[in-house]
């Protein structure tokens, strides 16, 4: 069912967004983050779903966010980007030890996406903070690793985007959408 659903997945300041709205210039259609759109609307309700407050509520949060973009993107035609996936909540509560419920590994294993899964690896030198990225550098190294075994652990063929001008970067990416 999601096989024209692409997930972008990696650590924060990787240059995931940058490349899905360039993408998005050439007209492919993508489903936003969940976690900066959360942070964004916790922060402004006084909320605790936040990777500051409440980690485990925070990834209850995005769960039910990715599934309902699951649902929406899923009815469009075409190749969809996900900025992230609902893997990525199994793979954040890993990053944070906390304990993975059986419902998160049963909606990983049940959305699934196309085989293919783009991930972008730590790059120092993009690499930046600021109101709703607060990771430091080694959380985002080591959020590139954990979505990395997580995707692979799930099956799928994860695809390294280079650390490479964005034309390049989007060039890979369409060349596996057949866009090229």
């Amino acid at each position: 069912m999601g096989d024209h659903l692409y997930v972008v997945t990696g650590g924060p300041g990787s240059g995931k967004t940058t490349l899905i709205e360039a993408l998005g210039r050439l007209g492919i259609v993508s489903m936003p983050e969940a976690g900066r759109a959360i942070i964004r609307d916790q922060t402004a309700i006084g909320g605790q779903a936040l990777p500051w407050a409440d980690r485990g509520l925070f990834a209850q949060t995005m769960l039910s966010w990715d599934m309902r973009s699951y649902h929406e993107a899923a009815k469009l035609l075409g190749p969809v980007l996900m900025d992230r996936g609902i893997p990525d909540t199994l793979g954040y509560l890993r990053l944070c030890n906390l304990p993975v419920p059986a419902h998160v590994e049963k909606a990983a294993g049940m959305f699934r996406y196309n085989p293919r899964v783009f991930i972008a690896p730590h790059w120092p030198e993009i690499f930046g903070q600021d109101a709703e990225r607060k990771q430091g550098e080694a959380e985002a190294r080591a959020t590139f690793e954990v979505m990395q075994r997580t995707y692979q652990s799930l099956g799928y063929e994860v695809i390294t985007l280079p650390k490479a001008r964005v034309e390049d970067r989007v060039a890979l990416v369409l060349s596996h959408l057949g866009q090229s």
